[in-house]
């Protein structure tokens, strides 16, 4: 029989009759307990993980993928990718950095996959922001948006839409920094290229978007790719069914 953790962080997560709700304790675990704890064996640790991280992990897979459900597959298989390789995470980056790269790493393989022999997105420094025009992308449909768009939801639909336009290049780069606020130099250590060329992608992205959505544009951002928590709950389930070891008790999303 296994023996019962430890860790003096343990005690802080919900044990099995507790309850769906997670103690407030469990809300105030950092990264780095919940990571000890998770390479422990703990899946419930785990879970906390996946419920921190879920809306930025899936909107970076939704920014490649361009497709709701090959990103909730695509974050699945990521978080498995992650669980495997836990004990190789070092805490000199965050780990919200540790698997974005892994997300990206997973949504950029399935696509390569799906569209074989088709073009795949290079994340590489030299790749230049001219290389092919774009201004087309966004202007395409501007005889699509409606004359008053009184409702946010209009907006945000309208928004979605718009990011799903830009080039690949500036997608995920707009996406990680306007959406999900990321730093400039988290997004270039996530994507491996220079500070500079996540700048100059996320401006360009921004000009873009602008050109077509005008003062609209700041007030959809929150919106954007709406993550609710029949979603996170599914993303969670689906990923803990397929751990070596499960406990069923965990929170809702925070």
């Amino acid at each position: 029989m296994s023996q019962p953790l430890t860790h003096p962080v343990a005690s802080a997560l919900p044990r099995p009759g507790d309850g769906l709700a997670p103690p407030l304790q469990g809300a105030s675990l950092g990264d780095a307990d919940l990571v000890v704890l998770a390479l422990a064996g703990d899946s419930r640790a785990f879970a906390l993980i996946m419920r921190r991280h879920n809306r930025l992990l899936f909107r970076t897979a939704r920014s490649i993928l361009g497709n709701d459900c090959e990103a909730e597959d695509a974050l699945q298989e990521a978080y498995l990718s992650a669980w495997r390789a836990l004990g190789r995470f070092r805490a000199e980056s965050r780990l919200s950095t540790w698997l974005v790269r892994i997300v990206i790493n997973e949504a950029l393989g399935r696509r390569r996959r799906e569209r074989s022999g088709a073009r795949v997105i290079a994340l590489d420094p030299t790749m230049t922001i001219d290389e092919e025009p774009v201004e087309h992308l966004v202007e395409a449909d501007a005889g699509e948006r409606p004359d008053h768009l009184a409702m946010r939801a209009q907006v945000r639909r309208l928004m979605e839409h718009r990011i799903d336009k830009l080039p690949d290049t500036f997608r995920t780069v707009f996406m990680l920094r306007a959406v999900e606020e990321m730093g400039f130099d988290e997004i270039a250590q996530a994507l491996d290229v220079p500070e500079a060329t996540v700048r100059t992608r996320y401006f360009r992205a921004r000009g873009l978007l602008r050109e077509g959505l005008s003062r609209e544009v700041d007030v959809a951002l929150g919106d954007a790719f709406s993550f609710d928590g029949a979603r996170c709950d599914r993303i969670v389930a689906g990923v803990l069914a397929r751990l070596p070891t499960v406990r069923r008790d965990v929170g809702p999303c925070g």
